[in-house]
């Protein structure tokens, strides 16, 4: 009987452990599993969140492991964070840069450790000479097509002539630069009779764009008839600025299509937004990253998502 009761005793403790092996088997991601790591260039951007929301729902699908870092628009905070990440054996980086034109410590760290590097949204090597180094890609749009599909539909509404304000990005990122110089192309070739009274960083925000639109009001009045933002945010600020100074003359647009934006032009708040595909960014960026780690690069090392221009007429569309 007690030889019955040990044997039992051995039984029930081999079917526990068991059970506890196969319970950390299944919660522990394993060796097989692909670790992505994504560095943000900051977590407060709403369609930058679209973005990564795009690249997490691609990545879960997949099965793949997505890191996320957010740099906070600091440019040595993301250096250190993608050092961290390939000290941690990610088997590829996706990056959207906090400056464009700071990014060769990453992209060498990239090709040091031999993982592939996906920039993403903004593209340090737009405009270059040199052709992207070999295991580095870019995913997102072409930011100077943005800024001429704004200025065009703007200089139409203002009848080609006028003065504007331009609400500036980050100082020296890829969409910002693009995006200002699409504006101004469009301005010299097609508008010579449009004035650019102001342009100012608000390094993306809401609040910043404000004040900035508020300054300018005072100081131009009348004479500024449109505000031209880099993104729909700064654009949603710019719109709370002249709503609070009593101006309901002025053409105002952005870019992203984010919600606030679209539901503003909706009301004709806004005169328009370009979209910018978060989802097809995303979700293209994970696609690369996958093809790649299978030995499956694509032809192209550039991937572009068109944009669209949005107005009153069409918005709707694009409301869910």
């Amino acid at each position: 009987m007690r030889k019955t009761l040990k044997l039992l005793v051995v039984l029930f403790a081999f079917t526990l452990l068991g059970a506890c092996s196969n319970e950390a088997a299944a919660s522990d991601p394993g060796e097989d599993e692909v670790k992505i790591g994504f560095s943000m260039s900051n977590l407060n951007d709403t369609f930058l969140n679209y973005v990564l929301n795009a690249t997490q729902e691609e990545a879960a699908e997949r099965g793949i492991d997505i890191r996320v870092e957010n740099a906070e628009d600091d440019l040595i905070r993301q250096q250190d964070q993608i050092n961290a990440l390939i000290h941690n054996e990610v088997d590829g980086l996706i990056v959207i840069p906090v400056d464009t034109s700071a990014m060769q410590p990453i992209t060498d760290a990239a090709q040091e450790a031999g993982i592939p590097l996906i920039y993403l949204n903004r593209n340090p090597y737009t405009d270059k000479e040199e052709e992207m180094p070999e295991g580095v890609y870019y995913v997102g749009s072409e930011e100077k097509k943005a800024g001429h599909m704004q200025m065009e539909y703007i200089g139409e509404l203002m009848g080609g002539e006028g003065g504007i304000g331009i609400l500036l990005g980050i100082l020296g990122s890829e969409a910002q630069v693009q995006r200002t110089a699409g504006v101004k192309e469009v301005i010299q070739e097609k508008y010579p009779d449009i004035e650019v009274l102001a342009e100012e960083t608000a390094k993306w925000q809401r609040d910043q764009a404000v004040s900035i639109t508020e300054n300018w009001l005072m100081t131009y009045g009348d004479r500024m008839n449109a505000i031209v933002s880099n993104n729909d945010e700064m654009a949603l600020g710019a719109l709370q600025a002249i709503q609070n100074n009593g101006r309901d003359d002025m053409y105002l647009i952005g870019m992203d299509a984010v919600a606030d934006a679209l539901t503003a032009v909706k009301e004709g708040k806004l005169a328009g937004t370009v979209f910018q595909d978060a989802v097809g960014q995303g979700s293209a960026a994970v696609d690369v990253m996958d093809q790649v780690l299978k030995g499956e690069a694509p032809e192209e090392q550039a991937i572009f998502v068109p944009y669209e221009l949005i107005t009153a007429e069409n918005v709707d569309k694009y409301m869910k």
